[in-house]
């Protein structure tokens, strides 16, 4: 729960940095820290966030942070080479449900915001890089900073992240091997159904929890 946690908080600061350095607007260093008080004082303050509303929580997900996403590119590097095989319908199918897994698991973290900061590392890319990665650090009270790096590219709706790394560890790496064993066992259609499994028994807690 603590590293879905920190995946949440630190993809909080995209709410509008990107897409304004594109338009050669205030830098998206600085922008990702302005924009990251604001994201964290609703998590500070809202008191149906903290009571676990969640429709509340994806809200604010839906509002704040997707918006800044490539899901068809994380689906396409979760799925590797088994994209290929999927129909244009099931290609659309897959992302509806990977992003929904996504929002499910950010209403699950953000609930539990623990007044965490964020640590911004400097922006290095040139004017004209049409890929960059963005580096900071989730500073937690009795333990060690966590480093969280994003993977962005331009588009022509301004820069998108199309994977997280946390400690490493890449967020589309690791849904790879779970969705190559679900096609591997009841193909594209099996993991579809598996996704979409999934996402119901998420909801569901999330209606259990409330109550």
């Amino acid at each position: 729960m603590m590293k879905k946690f920190l995946l949440a908080l630190a993809a909080a600061w995209l709410v509008a940095g990107i897409p304004g350095y594109a338009a050669g607007a205030t830098p998206p260093d600085v922008l990702a820290r302005s924009v990251t008080d604001e994201v964290l004082a609703v998590l500070r303050t809202d008191k149906d966030i903290h009571s676990g509303n969640p429709k509340k929580v994806i809200d604010l997900i839906e509002g704040k942070v997707l918006p800044h996403f490539n899901f068809v590119r994380m689906t396409q590097l979760a799925m590797g080479k088994n994209w290929r095989q999927a129909s244009s319908e099931q290609q659309k199918e897959l992302v509806g449900q990977f992003r929904v897994l996504l929002v499910r698991t950010y209403a699950a973290a953000f609930t539990a915001y623990r007044n965490q900061t964020i640590d911004y590392k400097p922006l290095r890319m040139q004017p004209n890089d049409q890929e960059a990665v963005v580096k900071s650090q989730i500073v937690q009270s009795g333990g060690p900073p966590v480093t969280i790096d994003y993977s962005m590219e331009k588009t022509d709706r301004g820069w998108k992240v199309y994977d997280v790394a946390i400690e490493g560890v890449s967020l589309v790496q690791n849904y790879r091997s779970t969705f190559a064993s679900e096609v591997q066992k009841g193909g594209i259609d099996g993991l579809i159904r598996s996704l979409g499994a999934k996402n119901r028994q998420l909801a569901q807690q999330t209606q259990v929890t409330k109550q």
